[in-house]
């Protein structure tokens, strides 16, 4: 058996050109919905590892990937208020809450106002998010047999799910439709 340290050390990677940047921006944008920031992100990261790779500095390369997010924006691949649209639909019906919503947002680095729009231009509101919320993790009415044992612990639940606890206390308390 061969010591694995004894195989030939590889080549290093190509140098990080606009082409890759852009095949890169392209290739995770065809599998993925994307805010502008999460793109610059995802290629930050791909260029900072190739330049490790390399030995390169990686700051040459960030002028770059700013060109390439900014073409995608004028392209229209990749636009924060129609992501922000999408993933506030989707996480409502999961039963995600404003706050909880909001926080994931943030996190892929769509800014307040944005965000703020897109909550405010949704169909569903917060307590038929915490019904969707409690059905999933079988909470309260969804509970199957005796509940009323379990109502702080279904209420502390819906909490840090970033409900507020009236509406908490709403659909626990509540039936089940």
């Amino acid at each position: 058996m061969t010591d694995p340290r004894d195989r030939p050390e590889r080549k290093p990677p190509r140098k990080v050109s606009p082409a890759y940047l852009q095949r890169a921006a392209m290739s995770y944008l065809e599998r993925y919905s994307s805010s502008a920031e999460n793109l610059r992100r995802v290629l930050r990261r791909k260029v900072d590892k190739r330049c490790r790779l390399r030995g390169e500095d990686p700051a040459e390369f960030h002028e770059l990937i700013d060109e390439v997010v900014a073409k995608s924006l004028r392209v229209g691949l990749i636009d924060d208020s129609r992501y922000a649209e999408a993933r506030v639909a989707t996480l409502r019906r999961r039963g995600g809450s404003a706050r909880a919503i909001q926080a994931k947002l943030s996190a892929k680095g769509v800014d307040r106002t944005t965000i703020a729009a897109a909550l405010e231009g949704e169909e569903g509101d917060e307590e038929q998010a915490a019904r969707a919320f409690a059905r999933r993790r079988k909470l309260g009415p969804f509970r199957p047999g005796e509940r009323a044992p379990y109502r702080d612990k279904d209420l502390a639940a819906m909490a840090r799910a970033g409900f507020r606890f009236d509406v908490a206390r709403q659909v626990i308390e509540g039936e089940r439709e």
